[in-house]
């Protein structure tokens, strides 16, 4: 019988579910499973009201073996073990470029697409990073990157389904987030330095969820400040206050 701890979280993305279940579970991702049990109702370029559930599972610890009973394990073709899991992740990334061109494909548009893994995050997740070049590619940042924060959801969710597993997907066009990380990274500080100048906490305009954590980021070694998100989608702000 399996009697693994499960939680099932229901927000706007996928993400924000995953991040606040984490939260409740007080674990990382490594220790859990995650199941998307509902996409929710968005529709290709967001729009839709219906929110995406997921369930995680608490992971099992492995037991330890007996050393008296363990039998001696055979040895393991070192070519093997090593090529398991590189072959996975490539397969993966092939993947990946496949889904994103197939969607580039269906909206019309001619982009170079090159896809690698980036650097693991706090949390210990290795998401994959998807980087679109070409002509005329503004319509697919849109609004305040509202159409990019879609087509990234909606090929997450494709990659997520048929992995059975929850896999963070960044994709940046030209250069977009880059330069949209520095730029919030500079106001972050900015804003800091004005709540510790005036005493007073500073609020900021509503930003999306990867938005937001750029934020928290930037100003989590800060002394002097601490930060909050607060409000409800598709408002929800960061709160930056000073120390006291």
């Amino acid at each position: 019988m399996d009697e693994r701890t499960t939680l099932e979280v229901i927000a706007p993305t996928v993400e924000e579910a995953i991040t606040q279940g984490l939260e409740q579970l007080g674990l990382t991702a490594a220790d859990v499973s995650v199941e998307v049990l509902d996409t929710g109702g968005k529709g290709f370029l967001g729009f839709g009201a219906r929110q995406v559930r997921v369930r995680l599972t608490v992971n099992t610890p492995p037991q330890k073996a007996e050393p008296e009973s363990a039998p001696e394990p055979e040895p393991e073709s070192p070519s093997a073990a090593e090529s398991a899991p590189e072959t996975e992740s490539d397969s993966l990334l092939a993947r990946t470029e496949e889904v994103i061109s197939t969607l580039l494909r269906l909206m019309k548009l001619e982009a170079e697409i090159s896809v690698r893994y980036d650097e693991s995050d706090s949390e210990g997740r290795k998401p994959i990073r998807v980087e679109i070049h070409g002509q005329d590619l503004s319509v697919l940042i849109g609004r305040r990157a509202e159409t990019l924060n879609a087509f990234q959801r909606i090929a997450a969710l494709i990659l997520s389904k048929e992995e059975a597993r929850w896999v963070p997907l960044v994709i940046d066009v030209e250069g977009y987030r880059s330069r949209r990380e520095r730029q919030l990274r500079r106001m972050a500080h900015r804003m800091a330095e004005q709540a510790i100048k005036t005493g007073r906490r500073q609020t900021l305009e509503p930003m999306p969820a990867n938005e937001r954590r750029i934020i928290h980021i930037a100003l989590r070694d800060d002394p002097e400040v601490e930060t909050q998100s607060i409000g409800e989608e598709p408002r929800r702000k960061v709160m930056i206050i000073p120390k006291p």
